[in-house]
């Protein structure tokens, strides 16, 4: 049997919070752990209702906190999951003291998470059509409320019938993989759990609950909590696609995602060497090799070269040599290539003109070199320095692992430098298909209506709203009169596929 808690956060709820312990079903009882009153340093004699109603009631497992200060709604909620986590729970169960939710619902709330069939069951008020205004809900909430959901759901890339109810299970196995504690102390608390469990990939069931208003006390101030919440979703999806400091999108937010959409620098260089006749190519920060691997499916070989050898890349490349790319380019990996492939790394090493003089000493003849690099010109770091508040992010342009940035210009006088000039370029804007894509999804989606947008504003000022810039280049000069870079010497070991 699953071990379960029911958290009741409280404040100011002596005159409901009899009647709340009173409702939970006596057959349930038996079947908890442990109920937790947490009062918020209410300023009524809800704590003395607590202890006042565990003695007269042994047979409710009833534990009574009063925190000496104010933690706020979220941060009352913070204590209690971290309670449930210390106390070995299975499930925690959300109740509010003042009697908004059912506690006859109990059973029916935590069932799914018994059977293990999700991460979190979510009572819903709005899943039986007009059943949240039969129940006194507000004319003025019921449509904020909708209003909200439609857009938080539309944003965040979700489906919930309802993001404001109160009335939660969770797994506390799921709440251990999720950093809640970084989340507000005020009401936006519950749109920020329900972003981390989305992000983590967890799975959220919901179920119809009635709707009860009373003569309680509301404490949310409506148009502070819609803005804090429609921001909370906005920055979410904004640190998806690489903007912002990105730990909103803690369990996708890696640096080397492949970008399967049309219009995005990985399907270019696919789609620039898809009719290609068969090519030897070399790929430098080949990363996990995903993108080698579309290659060589085309039929590409594809050798590949990174710092660090990450799990399944030689098997997806017909060579792997790990190696530190600002040592250069290892001598094991040949020369004769007919593309040498530089895709999002030049702006990870310390001599990018040293990096493409070298690599255009391994071409064959009429080969090429195709890079994508980051714009620093994009609209966004542009407003950061003009704001003053340049910082590097998790991922994107301002990626902590950046060790130079280019605008169009700058990168163009580097090309020329290392003796090469454009065949073609491309500008590419913010990789859109990222915000849909929760912890291991791998699904080309559609960038609808924002990527139409987007693309039109790229093709109209790529220098501003190119979020990548994307060369082919090939040698300005000729291939007698290059003299080519001594290749470094290997410094740790290779792996080679037959």
């Amino acid at each position: 049997m699953k071990k379960i808690g029911i958290l009741i956060v409280a404040y100011n709820a002596a005159s409901t919070l009899a009647s709340v312990l009173d409702r939970i079903p006596r057959d349930f009882l038996p079947r908890v752990s442990k109920v937790m009153i947490n009062d918020d340093s209410s300023k009524d004699s809800t704590y003395l209702v607590g202890l006042g109603y565990r003695q007269m009631n042994a047979n409710v497992p009833l534990e009574i906190i009063r925190h000496e200060t104010n933690l706020g709604y979220g941060g009352n909620q913070k204590a209690g999951y971290n309670w449930a986590i210390d106390e070995g729970l299975d499930i925690v169960v959300l109740l509010h003291g003042d009697g908004q939710y059912p506690p006859e619902m109990l059973p029916d709330i935590v069932a799914p998470l018994e059977r293990g069939e999700c991460d979190a069951v979510f009572g819903s008020r709005m899943m039986v059509p007009g059943e949240a205004r039969k129940g006194g809900m507000p004319l003025y909430k019921y449509a904020g409320n909708r209003i909200l959901t439609k857009f938080q759901n539309t944003v965040a890339g979700m489906e919930l019938s309802e993001w404001h109810s109160g009335y939660r299970a969770y797994s506390v196995e799921a709440l251990k993989d999720i950093p809640f504690n970084n989340n507000g102390d005020g009401f936006q608390f519950d749109t920020q759990i329900i972003l981390q469990m989305h992000e983590a990939g967890k799975t959220i069931r919901e179920m119809p609950i009635p709707t009860y208003y009373g003569d309680e006390i509301c404490y949310v101030n409506g148009m502070s909590y819609a803005r804090d919440i429609v921001k909370d979703v906005v920055v979410y999806r904004a640190h998806k696609v690489g903007l912002g400091t990105g730990e909103t999108a803690f369990a996708t937010n890696t640096s080397y995602e492949q970008k399967q959409a049309d219009d995005t620098s990985h399907s270019r260089i696919v789609g620039w060497l898809e009719k290609k006749p068969a090519c030897k190519i070399l790929d430098l920060g080949c990363a996990d090799g995903r993108l080698g691997e579309r290659l060589g499916k085309l039929g590409h070989t594809v050798v590949g070269v990174d710092l660090f050898e990450a799990p399944g890349v030689a098997d997806r490349l017909a060579s792997f040599t790990q190696f530190n790319l600002d040592d250069g380019i290892p001598l094991s990996v040949g020369t004769g290539f007919d593309v040498v492939l530089a895709a999002d790394v030049l702006e990870h090493v310390r001599d990018p003109e040293s990096l493409l003089t070298q690599a255009r000493g391994l071409l064959a003849a009429n080969g090429s070199m195709i890079v994508s690099v980051p714009n620093f010109g994009h609209w966004y770091p542009r407003t950061r320095v003009a704001l003053g508040r340049f910082d590097y992010d998790r991922r994107g342009i301002l990626d902590e692992g950046h060790v130079r940035f280019f605008t169009r210009k700058s990168f163009e006088r580097i090309i020329a430098n290392a003796g090469f000039r454009p065949r073609r370029t491309a500008s590419v804007g913010v990789p859109l298909e990222a915000a849909n894509r929760s912890q291991g999804a791998a699904t080309k989606p559609k960038q609808g209506i924002a990527g139409h947008v987007q693309r039109i504003a790229v093709e109209a000022w790529p220098t501003m709203f190119g979020f990548q810039f994307l060369f082919e280049l090939e040698p300005s000069i000729q291939k007698s009169k290059v003299t080519t870079p001594v290749a470094a010497e290997e410094s740790v070991s290779s792996s080679q596929v037959a």
